[in-house]
């Protein structure tokens, strides 16, 4: 996200439990280059301390509207022209309240009605809170206002309801907070995308896999959806909050990933083949767990079918398909290869042999492959790699 370098930020924080993700959101913002300045509300202090946020931000916290010192530089007017974007992270419902009645009774909601930079907020609270018709009446007034709502997403919430109304996570408002410097390139479009290992069973407590951390299949759909795509994601077992706006697929074996994907590929625009397939399955599955039998243990193996080649050859409704090669040498050889061989469009070739890229990192670097030319993209985040595969993909669409 090297866009993001000097990008002036300041983080709102009003009173939820979810402020204490906030703290790894500004580290993750500061990783990028970002400067981050961070304003309280006085309830957010019962949550987490300015000191941990001072702390990560590099930066002193400011809370108080009606500060002596601030204001005879006239601080909080100050703060409002410096930033680039401020994101209220958590939004409660009565932060949206008192921004949709124009309220100004403390620094935040003051910095909110002075400023003339670009507005995000993610909406953070009970299920049955969001759902009311006066929250959801204050949310589309902002919306309308041009403020932007990131949010909220779906799940297990801290008081033990289960529905909308999670904060987003920390790496889904990073890349939220590139999305206005970035053209809808991908709107209209809808991109299906596969992420993470497989798991072939042998018995009820044992698999075959491979060390996929669904990293890159991830970073890609969250940068589909920064770039105004809609987003099919078929994910096998990581342990990544899926992105907020994704149609999330749960499968764990490669027969599972060919239907799933068969299923949405003719409903897209374009495949991209990023999950690590087990080549093989076990023949035959033991119904109870296999007991120790001598020093030895033979297994039939059987290959597995070639999702990326099966969506690849689709006869009708076949979407642009992009295939990923995780090869350990002969790069350019191989990936060319497999781009002929499986019918792809273009292929995205990495060297997992070297050290710190690929399975399990956060970094990688890849060289993409069309059928005429290719394309070299440096050692990046995944985050940032993922975001230039999409828009060289958007070209092609």
């Amino acid at each position: 996200m090297t866009h993001l370098v000097n990008k002036k930020i300041v983080l709102g924080i009003s009173g939820g439990i979810a402020a204490y993700k906030c703290a790894e959101l500004v580290r993750r913002l500061k990783e990028q280059g970002c400067q981050v300045k961070v304003v309280m509300t006085e309830s957010a202090k019962h949550f987490i301390t300015p000191l941990t946020m001072q702390a990560v931000s590099g930066e002193i916290v400011a809370d108080s509207l009606l500060d002596p010192n601030a204001e005879a530089a006239m601080g909080h007017i100050e703060f409002a022209k410096w930033a680039d974007l401020i994101l209220v992270a958590p939004a409660t419902s009565n932060m949206l309240a008192k921004m949709a009645a124009g309220i100004a009774d403390d620094l935040l909601t003051t910095l909110l009605l002075a400023t003339p930079a670009k507005v995000a907020v993610a909406p953070a609270m009970n299920q049955q809170m969001y759902a009311h018709p006066a929250t959801q009446a204050n949310i589309e007034l902002l919306a309308k206002r041009g403020i932007a709502i990131w949010g909220p997403g779906k799940g297990e919430q801290a008081c033990g309801d289960v529905g909308a109304g999670r904060m987003l996570e920390p790496h889904e408002l990073l890349a939220l907070c590139t999305a206005p410097a970035e053209k809808q390139l991908l709107a209209g479009k809808t991109i299906t995308i596969t992420a993470g290992p497989t798991r072939e069973a042998l018995d009820p407590v044992r698999f075959i896999s491979n060390h996929s951390s669904g990293k890159m299949g991830y970073a890609l759909a969250e940068a589909a959806l920064a770039l105004g795509a809609q987003v099919n994601l078929i994910s096998g077992p990581v342990n990544i909050a899926p992105p907020s706006g994704a149609n999330l697929t749960l499968i764990e074996s490669a027969e599972q990933l060919l239907q799933a994907s068969l299923n949405l590929a003719v409903q897209s625009d374009a495949f991209i083949g990023c999950a690590a397939v087990a080549d093989y399955r076990a023949a035959n599955v033991a119904e109870q767990k296999m007991k120790k039998q001598g020093d030895e243990l033979t297994l039939t193996l059987v290959k597995n079918p070639d999702v990326i080649a099966a969506v690849a050859n689709l006869k009708a409704q076949r979407p642009y398909t992009v295939g990923f090669a995780a090869e350990t040498q002969d790069l350019a050889n191989y990936a060319k290869g497999k781009l002929h061989s499986k019918n792809l469009d273009m292929i995205c070739a990495n060297d997992v042999s070297k050290t710190g890229l690929g399975f399990n990192s956060d970094h990688n670097a890849l060289t993409l492959f069309w059928q005429d030319s290719s394309l070299d993209l440096a050692i990046s985040s995944k985050t940032d790699l993922a975001l230039n595969v999409m828009k060289e993909l958007a070209q092609r669409l």
